[in-house]
């Protein structure tokens, strides 16, 4: 029996996310406070609710992708929320990145009225969320997560169940580490090869098959050298990230002195007006502190 989808949260990821999911032949009801974005998904055949409550209601499995754990908290425990609406049996698969005891707070309010719900953050940016390979980092029971498995096979590509309630959340963090890292490692190495007056883009086919090369890498390097900083995955949202990874940290005892520095990096980032740009402009900082930019020779 086909499972009807509620989907609430038609932002950069969640709009080609539910995208693909009527693409391959689902039932979807939406909600989001954007009705430019809810107009787009009804021309392509779901049905538009009015709250979170009635997506809830006309829906077996409801996904969210929202930008903070305050909005999540929100649409599902608040008035006119999901939990106003869900049967007894429904499945909640958050997917936004949130912190992970919100996450553990949020399946306990639901078990308590019979919902299900799985913690199932993504890892990719726009780019995959528009073609639809996605990593999927789920948390949660094992048969809840078969139960739904082939939605989200809809969206993403690598779908793991990594562990409890909780335990999806956790691994975005972990992954927005070594992603936001690793491109501030990339742009001190691309900071110091512009000031050395090296043809960048030569640097990279050099280094790009070796122990240096990395999706970041090749994901980054060509926007950084175009001047593109249109977001996949903008600052705000990565700096939000970066906060729950502290967060989290100092909560459990993990001192992380280089994910702390970024943070700072972020915060400098915002306050120089770059916030809404893609992460790529982690280089900016380095190149401000070098006076040299990251571009193109001039052939």
């Amino acid at each position: 029996m086909e499972r009807k989808v509620g989907f609430i949260g038609l932002g950069i990821m969640g709009k080609p996310m539910s995208l693909n999911l009527i693409e391959k032949g689902h039932t979807l009801t939406v909600f989001d406070l954007n009705q430019d974005a809810v107009a787009q998904l009804q021309a392509a055949g779901a049905y538009a609710a009015t709250t979170a409550k009635e997506v809830a209601e006309k829906s077996d499995v409801i996904i969210t992708m929202l930008p903070a754990s305050k909005h999540v908290k929100e649409v599902i425990l608040g008035e006119n929320g999901i939990l106003e609406g869900a049967k007894p049996g429904s499945v909640i698969v958050d997917m936004s990145s949130i912190t992970p005891n919100v996450s553990r707070e949020l399946a306990a309010e639901a078990a308590k009225l019979g919902v299900e719900m799985l913690d199932a953050p993504v890892s990719g940016g726009e780019p995959k969320a528009i073609d639809g390979t996605l990593s999927i980092m789920v948390g949660g029971k094992s048969d809840v997560f078969e139960s739904v498995k082939s939605i989200l096979n809809g969206m993403g590509k690598d779908i793991v169940l990594v562990g409890d309630n909780g335990c999806g959340v956790t691994a975005k963090l972990a992954n927005q580490i070594i992603v936001n890292l690793n491109i501030a490692a990339m742009s001190e190495a691309l900071v110091l090869a512009a000031k050395a007056g090296i043809d960048i883009e030569k640097m990279y086919e050099a280094i790009r098959g070796g122990l240096a090369g990395s999706t970041v890498l090749d994901a980054k390097v060509p926007m950084i050298l175009e001047r593109n900083f249109a977001p996949g995955g903008s600052i705000a949202i990565n700096m939000k990230d970066i906060t729950n990874v502290m967060d989290t940290a100092h909560e459990i005892g993990v001192p992380l002195p280089l994910s702390s520095q970024l943070l700072e990096i972020f915060h400098a980032l915002k306050t120089d007006g770059k916030v809404n740009d893609d992460h790529a402009s982690i280089v900016r900082y380095y190149e401000k502190l070098a006076n040299t930019e990251v571009k193109k020779v001039e052939k």
